[in-house]
């Protein structure tokens, strides 16, 4: 999944159960209340279907956090094969070289040169992919955080409604 179409299927996922949540506010806000008391009558049913609803969005986000996670997991392995790799011709490459005094001296600085950057670019892999998951994470914790955010204003609404001095 290309990272826009994944930035696009998490909003539609925070939206979707935006979306629920508001339906739930709703329906108890437009409860019909009880004569002299601060209790009010909902349809159970309808509040136990968007509360599965909700269930039913929150583990495809934990699931795509768990795909993200095992994806960085991927690129860091392909990048430390890459490395070997490149290391492996360079070694190579180098034993090439060594046939007279003056092509051994060259051989060995050039394979350090070649080790030295293989390092570099293995080095520079390994930081690519950690800065991708980070940013990845970054990305999924600021829409768990609105998604709290969102939970908590309910829950504070609501106990407003329920608080019978409020």
């Amino acid at each position: 999944m290309a990272p826009d179409e994944h930035e696009a299927t998490t909003q539609d996922q925070v939206d979707g159960l935006t979306g629920i949540l508001e339906a739930l506010e709703r329906a108890i806000t437009q409860a019909r209340t009880m004569p002299m008391s601060s209790s009010a009558l909902v349809n159970r049913a309808e509040l136990l279907d968007l509360v599965d609803q909700a269930h039913a969005v929150l583990p495809s986000q934990l699931t795509e956090a768990d795909e993200l996670l095992a994806g960085a997991d991927e690129v860091l392995a392909q990048a430390q094969d890459d490395a070997e790799l490149v290391l492996a011709a360079a070694r190579r490459r180098a034993e090439e070289l060594v046939s007279t005094d003056q092509v051994v001296v060259a051989a060995r600085v050039r394979s350090d040169e070649i080790v030295a950057a293989a390092e570099q670019t293995a080095g520079q892999m390994r930081r690519d992919a950690d800065d991708y998951c980070d940013r990845r994470l970054a990305d999924f914790e600021i829409d768990l955080g609105k998604l709290l955010s969102q939970v908590q204003a309910g829950r504070a609404k609501l106990a407003g409604r329920l608080d019978p001095q409020g």
